[in-house]
């Protein structure tokens, strides 16, 4: 071979690794190469066959005939994120959010300190069940690109999956409009107006602005969340740096005042507000947590990110939380808690800081919900799911970015912020936020009950030992194909192989086996985290989220239901034959059903019974074959399974 199609410092033939050769890859070339790669003669490069010279010749396979100003600026290649610089960054910054500088201080003047602090524990508890659901899910199956509405349409099925998939999409759109909103407020006093519309404009401006970092792709989206969590990080700092620096006035006492905690730690509730409508205003500030689920499709093994980076982000928020609560229960008048939503502003250190953390914390939000939604909603443009939606599936680039998905949650929020304010749009995110969640622990719960069944039908349907297959002539394979029923537990949620199988019959068999799929629902791994995965505190948890939802709202609660249930319907009309979820088998009013019979002491047939006619002397029996030998049946292999019965005839004298 000429030395000159050879790869320097390595043995490797590069003639066999040619593009236009099928199973071509450059990745395990680079690996194979030592990093090296054949860069061709030098004619090409006079041809301009390449971009890259001298230095970057090693990175030639990575810009190809792409030049370097686009290589560097957008996204040539697809790129994928870690447990810290994607699901951390992207939960922490849409976990602490603007209602964190805002309406912290109104929650303690309205609830207390200490129903301040039950709010606060209460809201992550909520959120942590959920999270916990997704990570045992994550655990048990493996996760695709769809983040939420993968989730809940893998293990419910793609027709609820995809009804619940559109609410969450909407809750979000509606959560981005609440905390851009609160961007556009801050805006609108940092320019001395007092005018609504001039707030609704500036949120405006920020949509259209995030939308167009977005559409650029989602590594830009991750280099700025990081800059947006160090400006956040640093104005927390400042705020609680200025607690303690600050002169204080009437509104602000400072630590040192030894009445001001004490007036300000019970309820002093105005405005006809209730501890569960307080809790309905900031729970929207917990919601972004899924964030890092939403992107399991830009994640490098998304099974390992998610749990990491959504319980480390969780941890950190709830601290935050905390520490704004307590520090603005100790050295502000109630008055001023309750009036004054800048508080935390006029109490910092450098009030510039603490306003660029308010902006940022309005823009990183509604960041991560127009980078996550839009991925969702096409998920389930892509999957079919939903007749009419199929626009929205296309994506542009390497990574897919779903563009007409991107302007349909630009419009929705755009919709919202024109209509309302932030104490009027938490209400209506929470709802969905709930079905959610409610939806995810039930998923959870749902997939671990699944297991238990095949788990039981596995010890039922266990194969025959050597000895039996043997005497019997057949093998455990043989069987399973006979009687699929002994391998549908392996297979949940997909189609049986039958015999005749095109895929069984070309080439599946191999010494006798057939290479079915692997098990579905898996096991609990043993990792640090996979103890506080329960399926009974999930069920837990759907019942405190539908309370939740009777209690904060009942009117929004009966909306988001029936819309809910209008697109269950919408979906088995247009789209019957939608697929099952991963827990299709279990049926949870017939769990019910049988834990109520073994409550009472009754054991009910969790099986099918076998009945034997009764054998009586006076009466000849015949036996004939049902089965006739046709032709087609004459040109099949002959399998049988014998069982011997005996029975004893008891006579009773009377």
């Amino acid at each position: 071979m000429d030395p000159s199609n050879r790869v320097r410092g390595a043995d490797l033939d590069v003639d066999s690794f040619r593009s236009d050769e099928p199973g071509y890859d450059r990745a395990r070339m680079r690996r194979q190469s030592g990093g090296f790669v054949d860069l061709g003669n030098e004619s090409q490069y006079g041809t301009g066959g390449h971009q890259a010279s001298s230095a970057n010749e090693i990175f030639a396979d990575v810009q190809g005939d792409v030049p370097w100003w686009k290589s560097n600026f957008f996204i040539s290649q697809p790129v994928l994120f870690g447990t810290w610089d994607g699901v951390f960054t992207s939960c922490l910054i849409n976990i602490f959010g603007v209602i964190v500088f805002l309406r912290s201080g109104w929650m303690v003047g309205q609830a207390g300190l200490v129903n301040a602090v039950l709010i606060v524990l209460f809201t992550v508890f909520v959120a942590l069940i959920s999270v916990l659901s997704a990570v045992g899910i994550c655990e048990r199956c493996r996760i695709e690109s769809g983040g939420v509405y993968f989730i809940l349409a893998h293990t419910l099925g793609s027709r609820l999956g995809g009804a619940l998939g559109m609410v969450y999409c909407f809750g979000q759109a509606v959560g981005c409009a609440l905390n851009v909103f609160g961007f556009g407020e801050s805006m609108a006093d940092l320019v001395g107006t007092d005018n609504t519309w001039a707030a609704r404009g500036f949120a405006v401006a920020a949509v259209l602005l995030l939308g167009t970092i977005n559409i650029a792709g989602v590594k830009w989206v991750i280099k700025l969340q990081f800059l947006l969590l160090l400006i956040i990080l640093v104005a927390a700092v400042d705020f609680f740096v200025g607690s303690f620096t600050s002169v204080p006035d009437a509104e602000f006492k400072g630590w040192l005042s030894s009445g001001t905690m004490a007036n300000n730690t019970w309820t002093n509730y105005q405005d006809n507000y209730t501890w569960f409508k307080c809790f309905g205003v900031f729970f929207p500030t917990i919601t972004g947590i899924l964030a890092g689920i939403n992107m399991s499709g830009d994640l490098k093994n998304p099974s390992v990110n998610i749990p990491n980076g959504s319980l480390a982000a969780i941890g950190t928020g709830t601290f935050l939380y905390l520490m704004f609560i307590i520090t603005l229960a100790a050295t502000v008048t109630r008055d001023a808690l309750l009036k004054n939503f800048s508080i935390t502003a006029d109490i910092s250190a450098v009030t510039i800081l603490l306003l660029a953390g308010l902006y940022v914390s309005s823009m990183s939000s509604c960041l991560g919900a127009m980078y996550g939604t839009p991925r969702v909603l096409q998920s389930i443009a892509n999957e079919k799911v939903i007749p009419g939606l199929e626009v929205l599936g296309h994506g542009r680039g390497p990574n897919k970015v779903p563009i007409y998905s991107m302007v349909v949650v630009a419009v929705v929020t755009v919709t919202f912020i024109i209509i309302g304010d932030i104490n009027k749009l938490a209400p209506i995110v929470t709802m969905p936020f709930l079905i959610t969640y409610a939806s995810i622990d039930y998923s959870y719960f749902a997939l671990a009950q699944t297991f238990d069944l095949q788990h039981k039908r596995e010890m039922r349907f266990q194969g025959p030992t050597q000895r039996d297959m043997q005497v019997y002539g057949a093998t455990g394979s043989d069987l399973d194909l006979l009687f699929p029923e002994r391998i549908r537990h392996k297979n949940v949620g997909d189609f049986t192989p039958s015999p005749t199988d095109s895929a069984i019959m070309n080439g599946r068999i191999s010494n006798g086996e057939v290479r079915r799929p692997s098990v579905s629902v898996h096991s609990k791994n043993k990792n640090w985290y996979s103890h506080l995965c329960n399926r009974w505190l999930s069920l837990l948890g759907v019942a405190i989220k539908l309370l939740l939802m009777v209690l904060v709202h009942w009117m929004y609660a009966l909306g988001c239901l029936s819309i809910l249930w209008l697109i269950w319907l919408y979906i088995g009309a247009a789209n019957p034959a939608v697929k099952p979820g991963r827990a299709s088998e279990f049926r949870f009013f017939h769990w019910l059903k049988i834990a109520f019979l073994q409550a009472i002491g009754k054991r009910p047939l969790e099986y099918e019974q076998l009945v034997v006619t009764p054998v009586h002397g006076d009466i000849a029996v015949e036996q004939e074959r049902l089965n006739d030998d046709n032709e087609d049946f004459a040109s099949r292999r002959r399998y049988h399974q014998s069982t011997a019965l005996q029975s004893h005839l008891v006579s009773v004298d009377t």
